[in-house]
């Protein structure tokens, strides 16, 4: 999908950046340097900030810490230009606004913006969120962007879950407020990050891939006209709804909602636009590696031998219709696993939908998940299930140009790949005593929340060997 406004730049706006640095630095020549600060903005009236006056865009808002061993210039200017940016998301000319949140995704994925997060947190937060709620689709679909690099930056503990909670309200009303493709995909690739992030039980993650899923399949009332999504949001709601897919317990699909999404997901490999059927072939994978109808099929012969169906649980008659379901899949997979070429252009979409749909023929038949291998650096990062491979392709989306350099050094992602870089720069190699203490100890609450989370990832890898094990037994 194509990111290019959350590339896009200003000459304009960075020059005056320039020149705000510079004018500051020549002021500095002390050993220690104090710039106008005005760190409590969120509270102050909008009024007082908002202007038509470029040069307004760019009052300072910045403490710098030079008596802080290694603040050399270079950090100076990075600090400088993010300050500035956030104090321009106050402004009333959206063009600035856009410019501002522009330079922050560049700036997050650049770099893992610790010192800036720990200062300014909550006001990025809030100020982000002000820009979805009245911004254009371009500038929310930016300002949507820089909260999910927000709660990646930060990683487990309590503001990735303040992060969740402040944000599923306006980016929910924020979807409902407009039909604009790219504002509409950004919404929804956010809300899954900070839901991956900072979801701490099952209701939270529950509840966003509902808002997510209602985009394509929405709740009629009597007063609403359902409009048919554009290919587009059809593949941002299955890859956003896979990607949260990967982080719920396989048990928690009742077999009637196991068979109206397998039944929709299967049409959707009927579509003309590749990347549609590419997102539904990959959500498939997944939800055949849980193991889930194997437990469905469990029960019912447990049902039988009892002569007595349990609440909830599949009647034989529903596990032979699911049963069929996925034979027509398999037979759809194994079509599209060699297609010619007549449904959708690009060589390159054709390649990667038939290696796709190769690797799930073989799934499907034979139980063998399809092993990645991406270069990180000097590292290798591997994969061998179906829902590692989500997760990974998901991220280095979202991630674009910044994808090596946070599994470089993010920690959170290292716990989500169980992946260790052979060296890792940033934030661990200058930490002082009390940061040791904050993120270091094993008593801190990043750990705690480190350990809830490697657990949660063991035990989800068990259930899905499990479910592999069970499809073998039953093929066999």
């Amino acid at each position: 999908m194509d990111k290019s406004p959350l590339r896009s730049h200003s000459s304009a706006f960075s020059s005056r950046l320039l020149l705000l640095f510079f004018s500051s630095f020549r002021a500095s020549s002390s050993s220690s340097v104090v710039v106008s600060h005005q760190s409590q903005r969120k509270n102050v009236p909008m009024d007082l900030f908002d202007s038509d006056d470029d040069t307004s865009s760019i009052s300072s808002s910045s403490t710098i810490r030079s008596e802080r061993p290694g603040m050399d210039e270079v950090q100076v200017h990075k600090d400088l230009m993010l300050d500035q940016s956030l104090d321009a998301l106050y402004e009333k000319r959206t063009s600035t606004r856009e410019q501002a949140l522009a330079s922050i995704v560049d700036a997050f994925n650049c770099d893992l913006q610790h010192e800036f997060v720990e200062k300014k947190f909550a006001t990025l937060l809030h100020q982000c969120l002000h820009c979805t709620k009245k911004g254009s689709s371009k500038e929310t679909s930016l300002a949507s962007h820089v909260i999910g690099l927000l709660a990646l930056t930060v990683g487990l503990g309590d503001q990735a879950q303040e992060i969740l909670e402040e944000s599923v309200t306006p980016l929910s009303q924020a979807l409902k407020s407009g039909r604009e493709v790219l504002k509409i995909t950004s919404i929804l690739e956010c809300l899954a990050v900070i839901t991956f992030v900072g979801g701490t039980n099952p209701e939270q993650t529950e509840t966003s891939m509902q808002i997510i899923w209602q985009m394509i399949h929405p709740k009629l009332g009597s007063n609403v006209v359902a409009t048919k999504p554009s290919p587009a949001v059809i593949t941002t709601v299955v890859s956003s709804w896979a990607f949260l897919l990967t982080t719920v317990d396989r048990w928690t699909l009742s077999p009637k909602l196991w068979q109206e999404i397998v039944t929709y997901l299967s049409s959707l490999l009927e579509k003309e636009d590749r990347s549609v059927r590419i997102a539904a072939g990959e959500a498939l994978a997944l939800i055949f590696e849980s193991g889930t109808l194997e437990k469905f099929a469990a029960e019912a012969k447990e049902s039988a031998n009892n002569g007595s169906v349990k609440e909830g649980s599949v009647s034989q008659e529903a596990l032979i219709h699911m049963h069929g379901l996925k034979s027509k899949v398999v037979n759809q997979v194994r079509d599209l696993s060699v297609e010619a070429g007549g449904k959708g252009s690009a060589k390159k979409d054709l390649n990667t939908q038939r290696n796709l749909f190769k690797d799930l023929v073989e799934f499907l038949e034979d139980g063998y998940a399809p092993e990645t291998s991406t270069k990180v650096g000097g590292d290798y990062l591997q994969t061998s299930t179906w829902y590692q491979m989500i997760q990974l392709n998901f991220l280095k989306h979202y991630l674009g140009g910044g994808f090596i350099k946070h599994m470089q050094e993010n920690e959170f992602l290292h716990d989500v790949f169980s992946f260790t870089p052979k060296k890792v720069g940033g934030r661990g190699s200058g930490m002082s005593s009390e940061e040791k203490r904050l993120f270091k100890s094993p008593n801190s609450a990043l750990n705690k929340a480190r350990t809830q989370f490697l657990n949660k990832q063991r035990m989800l890898a068990k259930n899905m060997n499990d479910g592999h094990y069970a499809a073998t037994v039953e093929n066999e």
